[in-house]
């Protein structure tokens, strides 16, 4: 058996496409919806997404704001920016491009993020109420990981969902929204004993760990869905994923590629925030 291939590109298109209606739908109604994208230094791979981020709100009719800041910037700086566009009604969604160097505290940027502009899903409060099941905006990797294991007809609810990785960004928010999918999720990380015996008991495999095929074919279940959020540059300049594509891609039933996976559609709920947020301004 050969896996059946998620195709990011074709799922995040169909989103853009959506996302370029709902765009004028809002223009019709005099709101204009605006993502401000803010990258502090000059990171080569933050470079390469927010110019991958910006030309996305171009193709679907999105205003956008690149803010671009030098590394040396400091901390008062950049919160003083933040509360500028926070103020800002043209602006409906803030990004702040991660990481953020090193003497800045990334977590007091982000508490600076009012919850209705946080598009990225990352301030207590959205993740707060994503715990609890309230309406927020939910992190955008997560929740481009559960529309993609929803693509294949999958059912989530009552299968054995293994998710490798806890981190605040991926790893957490992805268990609990497989949790409220009614999934039995099981979270594995360093500690984590017995990991390819675990793993290899996963209906759904989510993995998220930033090793380079970390992920071998023997801890793949028969017929499993898998999908790989890793993305890791190799010496000779390739991407690939945490996952062994070709050993795992002879046992799962479906898997998401590296490049052309996760990635992509996570820049596409990117987009499904910021009109999210601009519609809540909508005066119906």
């Amino acid at each position: 058996m050969e896996a059946k291939i998620i195709d990011g590109k074709l799922l995040a298109e169909d989103e853009k496409e959506q996302a370029a209606w709902q765009s004028e739908w809002l223009k019709a109604r005099n709101v204009y919806p605006c993502l401000a994208v803010v990258l502090v230094g000059d990171n080569p791979a933050s470079e390469v997404y927010v110019r991958g981020k910006i030309r996305d709100c171009t193709m679907c009719g999105i205003g956008s704001m690149n803010i671009r800041l030098p590394a040396e910037t400091t901390q008062e700086e950049l919160l003083a920016k933040v509360k500028e566009l926070a103020a800002n009604k043209a602006v409906h969604g803030i990004l702040v491009q991660l990481p953020l160097p090193a003497h800045i505290d990334t977590k007091a940027i982000i508490d600076a993020i009012p919850p209705e502009k946080d598009v990225d899903g990352f301030s207590p409060v959205n993740i707060g109420r994503m715990q609890i099941g309230e309406p927020c905006f939910v992190p955008c990797t997560p929740a481009a990981c559960i529309r993609m294991i929803e693509a294949t007809g999958t059912e989530i609810a009552g299968k054995h969902a293994v998710v490798l990785g806890r981190s605040n960004i991926v790893g957490k928010p992805v268990a609990m929204l497989l949790v409220q999918k009614d999934a039995t999720v099981t979270i594995c990380h360093s500690k984590t004993r017995n990991l390819k015996e675990i793993c290899a008991s996963a209906d759904i495999l989510v993995v998220a760990v930033g090793r380079a095929g970390f992920v071998t074919g023997d801890m793949i279940k028969p017929g499993a869905v898998v999908i790989d959020v890793g993305i890791n540059r190799g010496a000779d300049g390739k991407l690939r994923g945490d996952v062994d594509f070709a050993a795992a891609s002879q046992k799962a039933s479906w898997i998401t590629p590296v490049p052309g996976g996760v990635g992509l559609m996570t820049r596409a709920t990117l987009l499904r925030n910021t009109l999210e947020a601009a519609r809540r301004t909508v005066k119906e």
